[in-house]
């Protein structure tokens, strides 16, 4: 286990949060959530992947699509299923698994992570060129800063040290995520954590312009090239030079635009409107988007060759949802910058204000919860303590409730009125993520099958 440096957990963030990763300290962990994500990553950095799934064919089929990525060179990879019977065992390990184990249950308990990792060993020998050539262009890079970001949750946690790795390297990044994650925030990170630091971070939402507008922003027009260019123009391409360019929302734009993006990023070169000789550029681009782009691709609206250029680093930011442990610190954090900033120090969290905080969905996610924040600290003094009765409405409804339950005491049995919470905490899952049924059990830590129990337990259609 001494040479065990890095992995990258490819499978649920969900089952990551509940290995026993904290018992090996000095392990770094990386998170993909499918095996389409971590193709993307250079494999031959990590010293193991663990491809956690619930089904022996599509672990199968993961493990082709691994094998197939590594091509450089390959670490060891161990696959945990909820119980692998001997058939499966062979199938997997002919397909290129190093160890095949059951998940760890509280019914029949079973190996740690950690445990796990020292019965694979080091990488083997035929994959240690290319992973050492990988691992010293890493380290011979400059360590990163301390972040801004606040993560306690794995979730994010893993996705940090992702951005750690894309820090270290040239490559293109995408970063992908809903609205109000903090994708802008995670690629300055990568960027002031670069090589790149001491140039331009350059940020641009393509979904604030035009088509006609944003190919001028991008690439530069020359004076006279369209009506209204009374002066030649800088393109951010070349604004970003020696630096970043970061593409908010790159999934708003249009197929004539892609064709231009993909272009530039093969060729390293932009052509300003009205030119007639390319001009060569120095830029590592970062793009974010909140769309599936893939499902983009499946209905001709994004280019897929475009797609496999951006996503050469892929970083998917979970939503706030599915990372609580991370909602109180950085409620916490907002306190400390917006009181400092409007005047109110020392404000801080009240016991039954962060319960409360902790019981939303955020369907706006961090940004939402900035909000809240700000909101809060508008209603307070300096050195306050916020109480839940200094929350928004939107907040304060999920105690109505409790409060319903609470009313007429000794009215139900306890299972009666825990059964009436567990049906509205079900109801609101599925509203704020638009009915959708497997989201809702991965957010409420379940499997899709359970879920259907408890719906039809509830009677909740």
């Amino acid at each position: 286990m001494e040479r065990m440096r890095s992995i990258l957990w490819v499978g649920g963030a969900e089952r990551l949060r509940d290995e026993a990763v904290a018992d090996a300290p000095l392990l770094d962990v990386a998170w993909a959530r499918d095996a389409d994500d971590a193709a993307s990553l250079p494999l031959a950095a990590f010293d193991a992947l663990i491809l956690d799934s619930d089904d022996a064919d599509d672990a199968h089929q993961a493990l082709r699509r691994l094998r197939r990525a590594g091509a450089q060179g390959f670490p060891p990879i161990v696959v945990r299923l909820p119980d692998p019977d001997a058939e499966a065992e062979h199938a997997l390990r002919r397909a290129g698994a190093a160890v095949v184990a059951p998940r760890p249950s509280a019914q029949r308990g079973g190996e740690p992570l950690p445990a796990l990792l020292a019965r694979v060993g080091p990488p083997r020998p035929a994959s240690r060129p290319a992973a050492a050539a990988a691992r010293d262009d890493l380290d011979e890079r400059p360590a990163p800063p301390r972040s801004a970001l606040v993560a306690r949750s794995p979730a994010m946690r893993a996705v940090l040290a992702l951005a750690a790795r894309a820090m270290r390297s040239h490559a293109t990044v995408l970063v992908t995520g809903e609205t109000g994650t903090g994708k802008e925030l995670l690629a300055r990170a990568i960027h002031d954590g670069s090589t790149r630091r001491a140039g331009p971070f350059v940020a641009l939402n393509c979904a604030a312009f035009p088509d006609a507008l944003l190919e001028s922003e991008l690439f530069g027009a020359l004076r006279g090239s369209y009506t209204g260019a009374d002066r030649d123009k800088k393109g951010l391409f070349e604004t970003a030079e020696g630096g970043t360019l970061f593409l908010d929302e790159v999934g708003e734009t249009s197929p004539p635009l892609q064709a231009k993006l993909l272009r530039a990023l093969q060729e390293r070169e932009v052509r300003p409107l009205g030119a007639a000789k390319p001009r060569r550029i120095d830029v590592r681009l970062v793009a974010a988007t909140n769309r599936s782009l893939q499902d983009e691709i499946a209905r001709g609206a994004f280019r897929e060759d475009l797609y496999w250029r951006l996503a050469v680093f892929h970083v998917a930011v979970p939503p706030l949802r599915e990372r609580r442990e991370d909602v109180v610190p950085l409620a916490e954090h907002f306190l400390r910058r917006h009181g400092e900033r409007d005047a109110k120090p020392g404000c801080r969290l009240a016991p039954d204000a962060a319960d409360l905080l902790l019981l939303h969905a955020w369907p706006g996610n961090v940004r939402e919860l900035e909000n809240e924040i700000q909101r809060a600290l508008a209603l307070v003094e300096a050195g306050d303590a916020i109480g839940a009765h200094d929350l928004s409405d939107r907040l304060r409804a999920a105690l109505a409730p409790i409060a319903e339950t609470a009313a007429v005491p000794g009215a139900e049995t306890l299972r009666a009125q825990m059964a009436r919470l567990e049906a509205w905490l079900i109801r609101r899952a599925l509203a704020a993520h638009g009915e959708r049924r497997a989201a809702t059990a991965r957010t409420l830590g379940i499997t899709r099958e359970g879920l259907y129990k408890k719906l039809k337990r509830h009677r909740i259609q």
